[in-house]
Order: structure tokens, then sequence, then C-alpha cells
């Protein structure tokens, strides 16, 4: 984890908006933030724990006070609370081999009588709705507060830890919390919990029991079906051996006649339709020749007797006008004007003697038949009648034709049914394989309902065994699994306790070794200290001299205990592969000057990859800074305004260009 920056806006002394840039490099791993006592070096390291773990943040300056009424006075005295504070903190840290940029934005103002809270979680740029909500989950995965506890430490918090008692509950907290031991043991923890829980109760077990009885009945059902099918198979079997058995009687009966045979009363009562049909046929043939049909044989004659009647029409009718004419012409004449001339008068006259002249050849017959008046009506009637019993005829001719040929198939088929004697083995056979095929066939119905019925039971009861089954989350693999469950959970418990012991001694062998190496590195007095334990049962801390004797802690000095728990921190930050920034605020209160330039030249450059490091002026001094510079990235100087009790973040430090100077 790197810190990049960290920006307050009216938080605390802090007035207005106040940034910090805290991104360091390799070789140059200390931000150096200077300031006197209450300008609000403890109040930055109280924002990095609040921006980032919120009610839970173990800031210094809380007390006993709720969260709501820590944030309403941690806004700045000038400001307005409805404008509320603001802290924003980035970092970066590498997931999956990749980078990450975080920006957590916390802000806080008063609305009424109310405080209400934000918190806003940026990923590489990019607002994260659901991180934001669900943020307390995820910081414990970047950085537990457990763990934050032993980076982020104040001059008090290293006054606690130079009391032997104490440290042993900080290093038993930091092995098992920072090395993963406590993952050990909760793990075995889990594992206890997992296997009591491993049984089932009075509901369950009649749940499994019935479960059980449904299986059997299920598996009954399953065999049944099987069985069926078998037997169904079988019966198959049997029919197609019958099938085949009758298909060859069928050819033999066939080639015999037998189809014939057994349509013989069918084949006869065909036969005599068909007899009958052409008798009715010639019936009503012999009935339309004993009309006038047989007049169609004298086409000529009928011709000529037909123009007969017409000239005998004719000459009736003229014999009729002839008299009605001569007087119609004498009427005529007379009813002419007399203007009209003789010449014109002759020559109508003329014309109209003419036209009866004509009229009375006309009536003049040579011959003469007598026909009646009517006969060309007559005539007509007969025409129409010829023509209807002509196409009537040429029906029932054509019909008679078909059915004589009809009769004829019939009459052959009939020829070709053979005597029942030279068949009777035959349909006898055929029969009683017939007889075998429909039994095997009733037979096999009767197997494949059975079937259809078991495979339905057999359905019904996997899908109430399948309710059953959803009834509880539990199943019968869970009963099964239960005992191995539990088995394999109390091996598991015993190699994680084997593993936990081997971890946590091996750990407890690093710590005591870089604790020891930090102590000496820091130590004025080089050859005091030469041994250093860390019991594995209560954590509690044993020095020795060069002998092998124990050595009181009460033989040590305030500013040597000191320097023993800021070693005892360095130490954790060494095993735990300083991967994490340590903020370390007031650090040299109880130390003399050989010491102060032993922590300035041997741990500061050496703490961590980042070091956020605040002194007073008194504490990193004018010649410390000096020595220190080499691994500063950069430096800040806090200058409170008295007047208005609020705090400013200007660059640089006591002692460098463009800083105040306040020594």
């Amino acid at each position: 984890m790197h810190l990049h920056k960290i920006e307050l806006h009216d938080f605390g002394a802090y007035r207005g908006k106040q940034s910090l840039d805290l991104s360091v490099e390799p070789g140059r791993p200390v931000v150096l933030i200077g300031g006197l006592n209450g300008c609000g070096k403890t109040t930055l390291l109280d924002a990095i724990q609040l921006v980032l773990y919120g009610p839970r943040a173990r800031c210094s300056g809380r007390g006993n006070r709720s969260y709501d009424s820590y944030l309403r006075e941690s806004i700045n005295r000038k400001a307005n609370p409805a404008d509320g504070a603001e802290i924003a903190l980035e970092f970066s840290i590498i997931v999956d081999d990749r980078e990450r940029h975080y920006r957590v934005i916390r802000s806080w103002h008063v609305s009424g009588k109310q405080l209400k809270e934000f918190l806003n979680v940026l990923v590489d740029g990019q607002f994260d709705r659901i991180l934001s909500d669900g943020w307390p989950d995820h910081v414990e995965d970047i950085l537990p507060l457990e763990v934050a506890s032993l980076f982020f430490f104040d001059g008090e918090k290293i006054e606690s830890l130079a009391d032997p008692e104490r440290a042993a509950a900080v290093i038993q907290s930091a092995v098992h919390s920072l090395l993963g031991v406590s993952t050990v043991d909760q793990l075995r923890t889990d594992l206890l919990a997992l296997a009591r829980r491993q049984r089932l109760s009075n509901e369950d077990q009649a749940v499994i029991d019935h479960i059980r009885a449904q299986e059997a009945e299920h598996e009954a059902a399953r065999q049944e079906v099987a069985d069926r099918k078998q037997l169904l198979g079988s019966i198959q079997s049997r029919c197609d051996r019958l099938q085949s058995q009758l298909d060859k009687k069928e050819k033999e009966f066939e080639r015999a006649g037998g189809k014939l045979f057994e349509r013989q009363k069918e084949l006869e009562s065909n036969q005599k339709a068909i007899a009958e049909r052409l008798a009715a046929q010639r019936t009503a043939l012999r009935s339309l020749a004993g009309g006038p049909l047989p007049l169609l044989m004298l086409p000529q004659q009928l011709a000529t007797l037909r123009e007969q009647a017409v000239r005998e029409k004719d000459a009736d009718d003229a014999t009729r006008v002839v008299g009605v004419l001569e007087e119609r012409d004498v009427w005529l004449l007379e009813q002419l004007p007399s203007s009209v001339t003789a010449a014109v008068r002759a020559a109508l006259k003329k014309k109209l003697a003419t036209d009866r002249q004509k009229r009375e050849s006309a009536a003049e017959l040579k011959q003469s038949l007598g026909l009646p008046l009517d006969a060309l009506e007559q005539f007509s009637a007969l025409d129409e009648a010829l023509s209807r019993d002509a196409s009537r005829a040429r029906e029932l001719l054509k019909e008679s034709a078909e059915t004589a040929d009809r009769l004829d198939d019939a009459d052959r088929l009939l020829a070709g049914v053979p005597d029942q004697k030279l068949i009777k083995d035959l349909v006898e056979e055929r029969n009683e394989a017939m007889e075998a095929l429909a039994d095997a066939k009733s037979e096999l119905r009767r197997c494949a309902a059975q079937l259809e019925e078991a495979k339905g039971r057999h359905s019904r009861i996997g899908l109430e065994l399948e309710r059953a089954q959803k009834k509880r989350v539990k199943t019968l693999i869970e009963v099964e699994e239960l005992n191995r469950v539990v088995e394999y959970a109390e091996k598991a418990r015993g190699t994680l306790e084997k593993f936990g012991e081997a971890l946590l001694h091996r750990h407890i062998s690093r710590l005591e070794v870089a604790v020891l190496q930090s102590f000496k590195a820091l130590m004025r007095k080089s050859g005091l200290i030469h041994d250093l334990r860390i019991d594995t049962v209560n954590s509690s801390l044993t020095l020795a001299d060069a002998d092998g004797e124990p050595i009181d802690p009460g033989r040590l000095s305030a500013g040597e205990r000191q320097l023993l728990a800021i070693s005892l921190l360095w130490g954790l930050a060494k095993v735990a592969g300083n991967r994490l920034p340590s903020v370390i605020d007031t650090p040299l209160g109880r130390l003399d000057s050989r010491h102060r330039q032993h922590l300035v030249d041997r741990y500061f450059p050496k703490a961590g990859r980042q070091v956020l490091l605040l002194s007073t002026d008194e504490e990193i001094d004018e010649k410390l800074l000096s020595r220190l510079k080499p691994s500063l990235a950069h430096t800040y100087t806090l200058v409170h305004d008295d007047t208005t009790f609020t705090t400013t973040v200007e660059a640089g430090y006591w002692w460098t260009a463009g800083a105040p100077h306040v020594a």
C-alpha cells in the first residue's frame, strides 16, 4: 500500500482546504511533517484513520464521545457546520500484478439537528457505487484495522509498548493478526463449529427417513419398469415370430386361391348383382325399341314426308287466301282518288292480278297425301322424342357393354375359387396362426399398459422424492457425508494445530531476530542486550546479557524502553515485509541526543517503503534534519495561528528555505 495524497477541508484545526503530497520514491521513503504541540500533528494521524475506518477508527482525540459527537466537534470552529468537513485520501495497491489507484472521500455536515455523513470511493478515477456502499468490508481486505494500529502509532503508543506487560499483549496481537496465526486459529474454531453442527434435528431425521422409504419405493418401481420392459420385449419377439408364421401361411393360402375362397359369397353376390343390372339395362333397351326409336332407321322417308306436309300446308293456306285477295284488290282500286291517271290505275290492277295468279298457282298441288293440318307439330314432337330415346339408347348400350365386361370378370373370378375340400387344411392352419397371433398381441397390449402404469408410478414417486428432497436443504448426500465431515474436520483441526504451532514458532523466531537486530542498531550501549526471547505461550518479552542471564526491564532507562518499543514495531514491520506505510507521531520524546541520532540514521530511513514522520522542532532539530535529509521525499510545516486557532500546511521544514523559522 502506498499513500499518495491527503486533503483536509475544515477538519479539526485545519482551516479551509489543506493538501499534503505523501508520495515517495526509492531511497527517499520519509515524509517529514513538523509542528509544535497543539498544531495538529495527531489530528493528521487521526484523519488518515478516520477516512479509512469511519466509526471504527481509533482516533486519539475521540475519547469516550459518540461518533456523531466526535464528527460534529471535528468541524473547524471557524467553518459553517452546514458546510461541514471533508477528508480525502489517495493511495494505490497492487491487485493481480496491476496497480489500482483509490481515492476515498469522507465528508459530513450538520443539517438541522442531524449529522449527515457521506463516503465516496473512486477507483482509477471512476466512482464505484458498490465499493462505496461496502467500503467497511473492503478496507479490511486492504488494510485490517488491527494491522493498521501497528503501523499508525504515536508517542503514547510507544510509551505503552515500553511496559513489558503491555508489550506482551501487542506482540500476541501482532503475531496473530499481522502474521496470519489468527487465521489458522479462526480456521480451527470454524472447523470445530462445523463439526458440532453436523447433527440432524428430529424433523430432519423424519424427512430423511421418509426420503429413504421413498427411495426404496422408487427403486422398486424402477425395477418393476425394467422387468416389464424385459417381459414386453419377450412378448414382442413372440409376436414377431407368430407374425412371420402367419405371413407364411397367408402366402400359401393365397397361392392356393384362398383369398378367392374367402370372397366366394362376396363374388357370387357381386356376380348376381351385375347380371341383374345387365338384365335391367337390356330390358330398358327393349322398351325403347318398342317406341318410335326404330323410325331412326328411315331418315330419308321421314324427311320426304316432312316436306310433303309443308307443301300441303302451304297449298291449303294459299287456297284460303285467294278469294279474300280478289275482294281486297277491288276495294283498293275503288279507294284510289280521282286524280290518279288511268295508266297508273291500269299498272296497279295488273300488279295485283299477277300476285293473285302466283298465289293461285301455289295452291295447286299435284299430289296430296291428305296429311292432317298439325302434321308439322307432330313431326317436331317426333324429332324430340327420337333425340331423347337415341341418347338414352346410347347410354344404355355403353352401360350394358361395360356391365357385360364386369360380368365376364366376375364369372372368371368365380371360376378361380378352389374347392373347399382342397383348401380346408390351409384354412385351419391359417386360422390357428391368426388366433395365436391375436392372443400374443392381446398379451402384448396388456404388458404395454402395465409398463406404462409402472412408468407412471416410478415418475410419480420420483417427483414426490424430489419434492421431499427440496423440502430441506440437507439431503441424503449430506447425511452420508456427516460422519466424514466430522472425521476430516477433526483431522484438519489436528493438522492446523500443528501447523499453527509451527507457524507461531517460526514467526516468533523471526520476530526475535528482527527485534534484537533493530534494538542493537538503535541502542547506544551495544553490549547491554545480547539476546531477546519471546514466549510462544504468553508472548512475554525476555532480555538476556552476554552471560545469558535475564535482564530486568527495570534496569533499562525510560529512553531505552522507548527504543525497545520502537524496535518491537520495527521488527514486526520487517517480518511482515515492510509492505505497509508507517505513520510515526512524536517518537523522540524521552530519547537523548545519541539515541535520537540512531533513530534518524538507522530507523526512519529503513522503517518501511513509506514513512510519515510527525515531529516537533525539538525532536527533529536542525542537526538531525541535515542527517535525515538524504531520505526525505517531502517536508511540511504545520503553522498554527494563535489568534484564529487554525492551522495551515506550508511546504518546507524548519531550517529549510521558504519555511518559517520558529525554533
